[in-house]
């Protein structure tokens, strides 16, 4: 029985033709390897290149895989998964995958495709942190992933500096220490 909290072993996001866009295997420190197998790049393409040909049509989102779990969700050309051990929590992935998908739909503005996730990759991989963290889920509320990760808004009133606002603050200087060396004398 897996007492651990150490829960997923790969997340990947493939295309639609099978490429890699984005993959991320996580190893346990102590205990068996959960990624046994996958130690290398060749290994992880060539399971990633099996996983996609059983996944690529839509319809379902849970299958053991080569003695793993994998759950999946599709959107529009890409796939998102999340490997696990065959003696995962099903659920439990699967609400993972969910928190994850839907906050980068909020974070991305329902455009998640390829070139947006490209473009947004720095979101993608800080939201991908929020929800797992060395294979541990440390949280399934899209919401709160979503809060996290978004750029703060800009202030309405841009700020501009040009040799006029240097020369107003270097006089603004010059006034307040000719005043302070004046009081002190």
């Amino acid at each position: 029985m897996n007492l651990t909290l150490y829960a997923i072993t790969a997340f990947i996001i493939l295309d639609t033709d099978g490429n890699r866009v984005l993959s991320k295997y996580y190893r346990q420190e102590n205990g068996p390897s959960p990624s046994k197998g996958l130690a290398n790049t060749k290994e992880q393409r060539t399971f990633e290149k099996g996983l996609w040909q059983k996944t690529k049509k839509s319809g379902g989102d849970i299958i053991l895989y080569d003695g793993r779990l994998a759950v999946y969700k599709h959107s529009l050309d890409l796939i998102f998964y999340l490997i696990a051990n065959q003696d995962e929590n099903e659920l439990m992935i699967s609400t993972a995958l969910s928190a994850f998908s839907d906050a980068v739909h909020i974070l991305l503005r329902n455009q998640v495709e390829k070139r947006a996730v490209l473009e947004n990759l720095d979101l993608v991989l800080l939201c991908l942190d929020e929800t797992i963290d060395e294979g541990i889920i440390v949280e399934t509320d899209s919401t709160t992933i979503a809060s996290r990760v978004s750029r703060p808004k800009a202030d309405t009133t841009e700020i501009v500096i040009n040799e006029q606002t240097i020369m107003n603050a270097y006089q603004t200087m010059k006034e307040k220490m000719t005043q302070r060396i004046a009081v002190g004398f």
